[in-house]
């Protein structure tokens, strides 16, 4: 039978029953066909827990066969006759001691020795090797001695592939094979635009692995190229992708889009894990996806039940954090509510406070399950696992006593001792963009005329720092900054660069928009500065105008 016809008839049978009476059919078959044959036995019979059917297969006469042939004909078949056989007997649990393995394995080695494979086959028997005794088999280091004499441009996308699949496996130390990989990393930027989703998902994985982050021409031409690839990649496919987007810190606003319009069409037939990961790319690149987030709620309410607990702190903190509530809040909260009072005790003690605390931010107050979180048992268990109470942690519950004290009046249960609050909270997303503050700054001192009329990045009693503050008293004169006596009213300034909102967009982060709330709950007037409305201002006396305006918009306007 035609090579071909052959394969095409072996890759439509889905059990090994039907592979023998297929066999038993033929009269001949070359060693290529009888490997491939091996080959699709180990994909229908082998499942996360070894062969199904361990009788039925080893036991076959015609399974049989094909090992004698293989075991008392080594010598005589073809690389990839060889090499594949192997490959799927490793697969199939044969005994690596066994003659038929120790044949196959010598001949394969003898081979390698004397420079006969191809780059295709150089990969399959590395793979096997990697099956079977690991990464530290000391002959795979002559496999990739001998990949690097090969031409590398002259190599398929298959095999671009297989060798990137293998590096990331055997290198152990970062600078080893790098020349190899540079040359490699070179000649795949010149065939992206031929990679398939498989491949493109791949060799991505692979550049994460390899640490190839000097390989940003590739990383960006991959990247875009996966945009047409979205509606294709497998869950896990598209996971590798999201990963390599994180990890190269690589934005594509074309990447967001599609996106946009695959994750909503797409929402409860995908995995939860492909959903969490593409949550965790919104957050942790601040984009505010609306049609993404509306769709995740929808799936969350449907779903949740299926999450693992932390899938479910995946799906929801991302909406804390940029400070958005769907459409569906009201039975996304409701729905979670239910969840935690069923698996409260299934959470990790982080992982929970992490999913409350994102809660807080967008006012959704989980009073319920508070005195558990300030209960000396849970705060225990923080402590026990790694991080511990670090500062973040303690800035976590610090925040969410500080939540309940302002915004939950009616809350009886337990207070959070003092000695788990910090002075003053982190703000890792909301650094004060210095170059912004010096320009506001400006402005002001045009305004008011002498510095000592306002001071920045003060520090309250309240554990958050104020960006600008002015003091007036109760005619509504500025104060000097420094006096303390007479003071009627507080103004807190909020320079807001474009690392407090969400990317491209005038949404507030979650944590910016819980300080500034909290702020006008404890007496100040809170006046927010953004960036996009100052920007444009030319000089100071615009930006005084500005500040003038914003600030005492009930006075007359300058007199200089």
């Amino acid at each position: 039978m035609d090579e071909q016809l052959f394969f095409r008839k072996l890759n439509r049978l889905c059990t090994s029953k039907e592979i023998f009476d297929f066999l038993s059919s033929l009269e001949i078959m070359s060693d290529t066909m009888a490997s491939g044959a091996l080959q699709r036995i180990s994909e229908v019979e082998v499942d996360d827990n070894g062969l199904k059917n361990p009788g039925g297969v080893l036991e076959n006469a015609v399974f049989r066969a094909l090992c004698f042939q293989f075991e008392f004909e080594s010598s005589k078949l073809s690389n990839t006759g060889l090499l594949n056989a192997l490959q799927a007997l490793i697969k199939l649990r044969i005994d690596p001691q066994s003659t038929l393995m120790a044949n196959l394995l010598s001949e394969g080695e003898e081979r390698l020795g004397k420079g006969q494979l191809t780059v295709t086959n150089l990969c399959t028997f590395g793979e096997s090797l990697l099956q079977l005794e690991g990464p530290s088999c000391v002959t795979l280091e002559q496999i990739v001695n001998h990949i690097q004499k090969k031409d590398i441009e002259k190599w398929s996308a298959r095999e671009m592939v297989m060798v990137y699949k293998m590096l990331q496996v055997t290198v152990r130390e970062k600078e080893q094979y790098q020349d190899l990989l540079n040359r490699m990393n070179s000649v795949t930027l010149t065939i992206v635009s031929q990679l398939s989703p498989k491949f493109t998902s791949i060799i991505l994985n692979s550049l994460v692995a390899l640490h190839q982050t000097q390989a940003f021409p590739l990383v960006t031409a991959l990247c875009k190229h996966s945009v047409k690839h979205i509606p294709y990649f497998t869950g896990d496919e598209l996971v590798n992708v999201l990963e390599a987007f994180l990890y190269f810190e690589h934005r594509e606003q074309i990447f967001t889009e599609a996106l946009e319009t695959y994750v909503p069409e797409s929402i409860f037939t995908m995995h939860p894990q492909t959903v969490s990961k593409v949550m965790q790319y919104c957050c942790r690149k601040t984009i505010l996806s609306k049609p993404i987030f509306d769709a995740v709620a929808e799936g969350f309410i449907s779903n949740a039940d299926r999450l693992t607990t932390d899938q479910i702190a995946e799906y929801i903190i991302p909406f804390g954090t940029l400070n958005y509530l769907p459409p569906s809040a009201s039975s996304l909260f409701r729905k979670l509510e239910t969840v935690l009072h069923t698996r409260f005790s299934q959470f990790q003690p982080h992982t929970l406070l992490n999913l409350l605390h994102s809660c807080v931010l967008i006012r959704r107050y989980p009073v319920n399950f508070l005195p558990k979180i300030f209960s000396p048992y849970f705060l225990q268990q923080l402590q026990a696992q790694p991080p511990g109470l670090d500062r973040i942690v303690t800035c976590q519950l610090t925040q969410l006593f500080l939540t309940v004290t302002l915004e939950c009046p009616f809350y009886e249960g337990p207070k959070l001792l003092p000695k788990y609050q910090v002075k003053a909270f982190l703000m890792p997303h909301s650094s004060l963009d210095v170059h912004l503050l010096k320009r506001v700054k400006t402005g002001l001192l045009y305004l008011l005329k002498k510095r000592i009329y306002f001071a920045s990045e003060v520090s309250t009693p309240y554990f958050y720092t104020v960006d600008i503050e002015i003091k007036l008293d109760e005619e509504g004169f500025v104060l000097p900054a420094a006096q303390c006596e007479e003071v009627h009213r507080r103004i807190a300034l909020c320079v807001d660069g474009q690392n407090r909102f969400c990317v491209n967009s005038h949404n507030l982060l979650g944590e910016e928009a819980i300080k500034q709330r909290h702020l006008q709950l404890l007496g100040y007037e809170v006046v927010q500065i953004p960036f996009f409305e100052i920007e444009s201002l030319q000089n100071c006396r615009k930006m005084a105008e500005y500040l003038h305006k914003k600030i005492f918009p009930h006075t007359y306007g300058l007199s200089c």
